[in-house]
């Protein structure tokens, strides 16, 4: 198992949930082995951002993305699914959920701009 952190935007997204909610949505981040990143499969998934390998784990309404760093994991997004589904309605962008986090630039100028 794994130590997690989160990321300030990740914080404010837990915060925002009632304490049940959010031992229920961090269950599934907090029991993931060193071989489910060795080999993931959903609601496991791995991409790479330019020269960081990060991690999306779909967890009921929400999906973290995160980054393995050594015997931690650091969460760095959770969004909840309406709103990447929201994303790309407005955007009009047909691609998987995937592509988009894979190689749409403008989603992670969003998301980094969250974190400030």
């Amino acid at each position: 198992m794994y130590q997690v952190t989160f990321s300030s935007q990740a914080m404010h997204e837990l915060n925002r949930l009632d304490k049940l909610t959010q031992l229920d949505v961090i269950s599934p981040i907090t029991a993931l082995r060193p071989d489910d990143l060795a080999h993931p499969r959903e609601p496991l998934g791995q991409f790479r951002r330019g020269q960081k390998l990060l991690y999306r784990l779909r967890a009921g309404d929400f999906r973290f993305y995160f980054e393995a760093q050594g015997e931690s994991l650091h969460v760095d997004y959770i969004l909840h699914k309406n709103s990447l589904e929201d994303f790309l309605l407005r955007n009009k962008l047909p691609v998987s959920e995937q592509q988009l986090v894979e190689q749409h630039s403008k989603f992670w100028k969003y998301l980094e701009s969250l974190t400030k």
